[in-house]
């Protein structure tokens, strides 16, 4: 092997993987939680899944958590009032990290302002989730319930 060759097999194992970033909103009412219904998108459609959205660059999880909210459902949510409850590392698309939220504090009415994406807004009994999910949401939820912080989902 010649020097070029070793340097970039070195290379090739030193790059780091990247990996997508998803944040997750348990918005709380009680003792229920707020779901969407997926349409349009191409992945599950049909299924319940929380309010969530991908982290943007120079976007800390909380910032994304509380500008998904205000896009997706309308309402406004104070960083204080953003409470961490989960964070999981989920194997889909070569592997993405979900962070969920749990946010019982809010201003303003949850409304659905992704009609095209979701055709459906319901609270659901956090012990009583839908039947149709995304697998690893549900996963997220029970250990949620059960107090566990943290997750390994589909490795």
């Amino acid at each position: 092997m010649t020097d070029t060759t070793i340097a970039l097999a070195q290379e090739a194992k030193s790059q780091r993987h990247k990996v997508t970033g998803d944040v997750h909103l348990l918005l709380r009412r009680g003792a229920e939680v707020l779901f969407g219904q997926r349409q349009n998108t191409g992945f599950e459609d049909g299924a319940w899944h929380l309010p969530s959205g991908h982290l943007e660059a120079d976007e800390s999880v909380v910032d994304a958590l509380i500008r998904e909210a205000r896009e997706e459902i309308g309402v406004a949510i104070a960083p204080e009032d953003v409470h961490f409850s989960h964070i999981m590392h989920n194997s889909s698309s070569g592997g993405r990290i979900a962070f969920f939220f749990t946010v019982d504090t809010w201003q303003g009415e949850s409304t659905n302002l992704e009609p095209e994406k979701c055709s459906a807004l319901e609270w659901f009994a956090a012990d009583a989730l839908p039947d149709h999910m995304i697998p690893y949401c549900r996963t997220a939820m029970e250990r949620v319930a059960a107090g566990d912080s943290f997750s390994v989902y589909g490795w």
